[in-house]
């Protein structure tokens, strides 16, 4: 069996990946354990609405971002788990923005309105971006 060769695009997608699933893995972590040094750069209507969601919301909120990190670790190992990885990432980001759509956080927070579908148009990028890899004998 012959391996195939990283293509360089992996190591781009890949890090900018590592980054934005490491900010979001950093910002529901910050959130959840209410790390105030965090928090204090929002407004109290974002902190209030946040804290109102319910407990499922967390918990999709938490698969999407640390999914969604875990995958981009994996992609950067060529680890077809990485497939696996970003398909939980999907599921928990787009669960968790589809309550940010329907009940969005009020206007004064300052959230943008694209935020929700930028985020799901991302994790939907990276899983197809990986099952297209994986397809192509890149990931093992």
């Amino acid at each position: 069996m012959t391996a195939t060769k990283t293509p360089w695009h992996l190591w781009l997608i890949g890090i900018l990946a590592l980054l934005w699933n490491g900010f979001g893995a950093f910002d529901f972590t910050a959130s959840a354990l209410r790390f105030e040094g965090y928090l204090a750069n929002f407004p109290e209507a974002m902190i209030a609405w946040l804290y109102a969601t319910p407990l499922w919301m967390w918990v999709v909120w938490g698969i999407g971002t640390w999914g969604g990190l875990i995958g981009a670790i994996l992609l950067l190992l060529r680890n077809k788990l990485a497939v696996w990885a970003f398909a939980l990432s999907f599921i928990g980001a787009t669960a968790s923005q589809i309550v940010s759509v329907i009940e969005p956080p009020p206007g004064e927070t300052g959230a943008p309105a694209f935020l929700p579908w930028m985020i799901i148009a991302i994790s939907v990028a990276l899983l197809g971006y990986t099952v297209w890899l994986s397809r192509r004998g890149v990931l093992r």
